[in-house]
């Protein structure tokens, strides 16, 4: 499943990963026995190459903690963050500015280089309203403090499947959220020079969360992505752009589902696409 180096070159980054690292049911299982969980984003951040941060999405975290997080990773790990509820939970989107503006100059940007895409997750019932979704992506900055910006809207309502939608998406470069094998809609369209995906169907009865036939098939639609193309087998609702001669960076998060086998799926990928982290051993 790992590609050769010819195709490397004209594909993006895959990066593969969970959410968050704090979890008591991993330890143990993902976790080696007797690890400090001081020391547990330290060992994730060496076996999986992306987190998404969500608890940035219930409250502010201090900005020194963002701070700690950049310090204790890898150098090329990535942190993609969810954005505030108080900013997307609310009946005008439109008026989300001040909540925007707090959060992005309340510490997050001490990830510096290793922040990657903010998700800007709304709520299930929120219905695509057009102008008021316009004026909402106006509010998301290109770049803050000099530092380039990547957008994902991860939207759950089945209004939000149009081309309309789509276009709004890709006249900003946002990316929409993949959602994968969950009861939310899927609009998987690229829009963006990144893909972002959440997928959610891990199970018990499966020690790494999914089948091999499943993890097989997120590993082909992985490459697919970073080649530039959209999988066929996924559903899309306006029309397929050419793919990019540099492909597209891939964002790919195991979420929810049985979430004791997220990291055990997490790897599993990262196998299959010959990208397992190589880091020197936790001393």
């Amino acid at each position: 499943m790992a590609a050769s180096s010819s195709s490397k070159a004209r594909r993006g980054r895959i990066r593969v990963g969970i959410g968050g690292w704090i979890y008591e049911p991993w330890r143990g299982a993902f976790y080696p026995e007797g690890l400090a969980q001081r020391r547990e984003l330290e060992y994730a951040s060496r076996r999986l190459s992306t987190i998404e941060i969500n608890s940035t999405y219930y409250g502010a975290q201090r900005p020194e903690s963002f701070a700690r997080w950049h310090d204790e990773t890898p150098d090329d790990f990535v942190f993609s963050v969810k954005a505030p509820r108080f900013a997307m939970n609310r009946r005008v989107l439109a008026e989300a500015g001040p909540t925007i503006e707090r959060f992005l100059t309340g510490g997050v940007l001490n990830l510096r280089d290793k922040l990657g895409p903010i998700n800007w997750q709304i709520m299930p019932t929120k219905r695509f309203d057009p102008e008021d979704y316009a004026r909402f992506l106006e509010l998301l900055p290109e770049s803050a403090d000099g530092r380039p910006l990547r957008h994902a809207l991860e939207v759950r309502h089945e209004s939000f499947c149009t081309p309309e939608f789509v276009a709004l998406a890709r006249r900003r470069k946002a990316a929409i959220v993949v959602s994968g094998d969950s009861d939310y809609p899927q609009i998987a369209d690229a829009s963006a020079p990144f893909v972002y995906a959440r997928i959610m169907g891990t199970a018990q009865q499966h020690g790494a969360g999914y089948t091999n036939a499943d993890l097989d098939r997120w590993a082909e639609r992985a490459l697919a992505w970073a080649s530039g193309e959209t999988p066929g087998d996924l559903t899309t609702h306006a029309k397929t752009l050419a793919a990019p001669k540099a492909g597209r960076d891939v964002y790919l998060y195991v979420i929810s589902g049985y979430k004791a086998h997220n990291p055990a799926a997490a790897t599993a990928l990262l196998e299959r696409l010959g990208l397992t982290p190589e880091h020197e051993e936790m001393g």
